[in-house]
């Protein structure tokens, strides 16, 4: 206890104390959210379910943009990010071990760097 006897003090210095990781948290939600109804809705417009009108959907362009896979890329780093901050919290929080945890964090890093290098092939590569 301190002095006034309110408990304990807590010294509040290191990393991830909360806030950034719970607005990135809540921003790439809304992203996935958002792509998730933009899809929802190509698909109800693309008429039969085949090879060529899924290529169609992400080969949109627009002005010259290609929207379809700019969406799709920002929906999947969106993914990688919501994803890394989850499982990095539940590794800082359920083991224990540091060494354990650093390997497990760098495991989860490569895994999903690993993901994000085969979207790009898939994607990029239409």
């Amino acid at each position: 206890m301190d002095q006034q006897g309110y408990g304990y003090k807590r010294r509040v210095v290191g990393a991830h104390y909360g806030t950034m990781d719970f607005i990135a948290q809540r921003v790439t939600g809304v992203i996935m959210a958002v792509y998730t109804v933009v899809l929802l809705v190509g698909f109800l417009f693309m008429g039969e379910l085949n090879y060529e009108n899924w290529r169609n959907l992400f080969a949109f362009t627009c002005l010259g943009l290609p929207v379809g896979q700019m969406l799709a890329t920002v929906a999947f780093l969106s993914v990688i990010w919501h994803a890394w901050v989850g499982v990095r919290d539940i590794w800082m929080d359920y083991v224990r071990a540091d060494g354990l945890r650093l390997f497990l964090q760098v495991l989860t890093l490569l895994w999903l760097l690993g993901t994000v290098a085969f979207f790009a092939k898939i994607l990029w590569s239409l």
